[in-house]
């Protein structure tokens, strides 16, 4: 891949994670400090600066095999076709293999009911994988089937495209009907586990969120991401006060109403189909442990 700059000053590695749909900053620097970059013909570095005229030659390898066992987990696939499967993911199911999980998770899972059907681009560990959500969030993930759809949804994601909505119980009863959370996130200082609203190495960070039920002492809403960081809901709620039930890493450090983990469902995904562009809009109904606190909030009054 060869990419001519047409603005000067820009870092290099900055340039490559805007420039190239599939790559996310840490990725291009993994890229440069693995020598697949040149900037005119020489090894480039993550701290080059640009000018117009550069040619920059990009390499991406092929994703490395490893064994990875494919395993049977019951999976809710609500939406395929040759290039995309959404899957409306359970509460309490990882994403893809790190310590601690190596054969329990989604990506086993989809190894052993789509194997050779994958993108290859997000690297052996992730294979398909285009997002991911927490492992004690439920709801909707889009997993690519091919190179191509990996590329154009990754693309959706970076510029905001791909709309999700989530719904979530916080607590607390928020004043307005609705509002916005404009507030950047970044690694915590002390806690490297955990994310937090500040302007030091950090991103911006938008989420929009609306009411829809107050009960005593909680409030049902809908959250709409335009930007996807680590944690994003959990941390923009806690920062406003409002933290999400059961979240005891952000929130209230007991649980409460039978919750010891956040009470947040991506319940719907909407994007343009990676192949002709039409709407594809998937939604995925309220899972049982967020209906029964639901039914317990009604009780309360």
């Amino acid at each position: 891949m060869i990419l001519f700059p047409d603005t000067a000053g820009e870092r290099l590695d900055a340039y490559l994670a805007r420039s190239v749909p599939e790559l996310s900053r840490s990725g291009a620097q993994k890229l440069l400090e693995e020598g697949n970059v040149t900037l005119n013909g020489k090894k480039a570095k993550k701290n080059d600066r640009l000018n117009p005229g550069d040619e920059i030659s990009v390499e991406i390898p092929e994703p490395k095999k490893v064994d990875i066992a494919a395993k049977e987990i019951p999976l809710e696939i609500v939406y395929e076709d040759e290039d995309v499967l959404v899957i409306n993911k359970p509460k309490g199911l990882v994403v893809h293999p790190a310590a601690g999980h190596q054969e329990d998770t989604l990506v086993n899972g989809l190894l052993f009911a789509k194997a050779g059907e994958l993108s290859g681009i997000n690297g052996e560990l992730r294979p398909g994988i285009v997002h991911r959500i927490d492992k004690d969030t439920s709801g909707l993930l889009a997993v690519a089937k091919n190179d191509l759809a990996h590329t154009v949804l990754a693309s959706q994601l970076k510029d905001h495209s791909m709309a999700r909505t989530y719904e979530a119980i916080v607590c607390g009863n928020l004043k307005e009907d609705g509002g916005t959370v404009d507030a950047p996130i970044g690694r915590h200082p002390t806690d490297r586990k955990k994310m937090c609203v500040t302007a030091r190495n950090s991103k911006a960070a938008v989420t929009h969120w609306e009411v829809v039920t107050r009960y005593r002492g909680y409030t049902h809403i809908r959250c709409r991401l335009e930007t996807g960081r680590t944690h994003q809901i959990r941390v923009h709620m806690a920062h406003i006060g409002h933290p999400i039930l059961g979240d005891t890493v952000y929130g209230r450090k007991k649980p409460e109403l039978g919750q010891d983990s956040q009470c947040l469902h991506a319940g719907t995904l909407c994007f343009a189909h990676p192949r002709d562009g039409h709407l594809v809009i998937v939604h995925a109904d309220l899972p049982e442990y967020f209906q029964q606190v639901l039914q317990k909030l009604n009780k309360m009054g």
